[in-house]
């Protein structure tokens, strides 16, 4: 079976996603649904042949840690994101479809504030969101714009390397976790000592990468990094939770000084039903904000963006009604995805007894 026809035509339908699993016919992702790619179902063989495909000379690293992260160029310049794994005596493969180029931030559908996070000379921004909320995009549509605007050094750690960037005015460093660099602490401490202008962290997970990532920003860096959170509240608090109880308010404190501005992000499925649309709150924070923020007032960070609309900041369900508004999204996909159902009811007209509530809205 061969992979490489499978991602062009997969491409070509427009999927996100690729899945390869033994028993099953090979499934694709299409505005945020799996479908068949055929009916035919995959064997053992076909699962080990396409991984071997996919990984080259990685391959053998499968017996050893059981899965591996990757990323590759197939199929007439098609760039992807692969995570190969062993499941039940078997192996099956995740492809995430990457974009031919970097987009332009204006095509993204990000609210104005966003296109001044690539003019910060220093602090930390985060983009955070569900894995396949488009942080990936985002961060290189933001890097890519500094490369056009900004004579400065850019370096990143990821895990893997996605997108590809060519050098215009930046100098630019792209380094591989595990290829370029032991670990993220291990690279982050190293990229202090490269010079940099701007750093972009795949993923801020650990003490020490977050203690690290802090220091750089509080030392005149500008930090790029991503967290698994819904909102810029639940990225303080992540951030904070982290590190023992005696030191959460000196981050607290950090945190307060060198925030420059929360992405959060979810990509939905369009009212047409073809393609997705991002839904995003942003919040760069202002004097309020960063008060609450040192004194662990976090719940209130929510009403606070909300009350500085006009600075440029957006709530979550602020975007969610307007997209409803637009006829982008349909009012139940609005409010799946709100963070305060009764209030985005309250913006979009409907009434408290409509719009079935789904079981993962509930445990969210």
């Amino acid at each position: 079976m061969n992979i490489i026809n499978i991602i062009r035509e997969s491409k070509t339908r427009g999927a996100s996603d690729i899945h390869i699993v033994c028993g099953l016919p090979v499934r694709i992702r299409i505005n945020g649904s799996l479908v068949n790619y055929d009916y035919n179902v995959l064997t053992h063989e076909d699962c080990d042949d396409i991984a071997r495909q996919l990984l080259g000379e990685k391959y053998k690293l499968l017996d050893s840690v059981g899965e591996v992260d990757a990323a590759g160029t197939f199929a007439d310049n098609i760039r992807c994101r692969l995570n190969v794994f062993r499941q039940q005596g078997h192996i099956s493969s995740a492809i995430r479809i990457l974009f031919d180029k970097i987009p332009e931030l204006e095509t993204l559908g990000l609210p104005p504030i966003c296109y001044e996070f690539a003019k910060y000379p220093r602090g930390i921004v985060l983009v955070t969101g569900e894995t396949g909320s488009g942080k990936s995009t985002t961060l290189a549509s933001l890097l890519n714009r500094i490369n056009q605007t900004r004579a400065q050094h850019i370096i990143t750690l990821e895990d893997p390397i996605e997108y590809i960037y060519r050098p215009d005015k930046c100098t630019i460093n792209q380094r591989e976790i595990g290829k370029d660099t032991e670990s993220y602490e291990s690279g982050l401490k190293a990229v202090l000592r490269e010079d940099p202008d701007i750093i972009l962290i795949g993923e801020m997970r650990t003490l020490d990468t977050i203690e690290t990532a802090l220091t750089a920003a509080e030392t005149g860096h500008l930090v790029f990094a991503t967290l698994h959170t819904n909102s810029a509240a639940d990225s303080i608090d992540r951030i904070v939770s982290v590190f023992p109880g005696q030191r959460q308010q000196q981050i607290r404190l950090q945190l307060s000084r060198t925030l420059r501005a929360v992405l959060s992000q979810q990509l939905l499925p369009h009212a047409s039903g073809q393609g997705r649309v991002l839904a995003c709150e942003a919040m760069a924070p202002n004097s309020a904000i960063r008060a609450m923020i040192r004194e662990g007032k976090t719940p209130q960070i929510e009403s606070a963006i909300q009350t500085s609309a006009a600075e440029g900041n957006i709530s979550m369900d602020n975007f969610l009604a307007n997209l409803v508004r637009q006829g982008a999204i349909s009012g139940n996909v609005a409010m799946d995805a709100a963070h305060d159902i009764d209030f985005l009811k309250k913006l979009i007209g409907m009434p408290n007894s409509s719009a079935p509530i789904s079981r993962d809205r509930l445990i969210r």
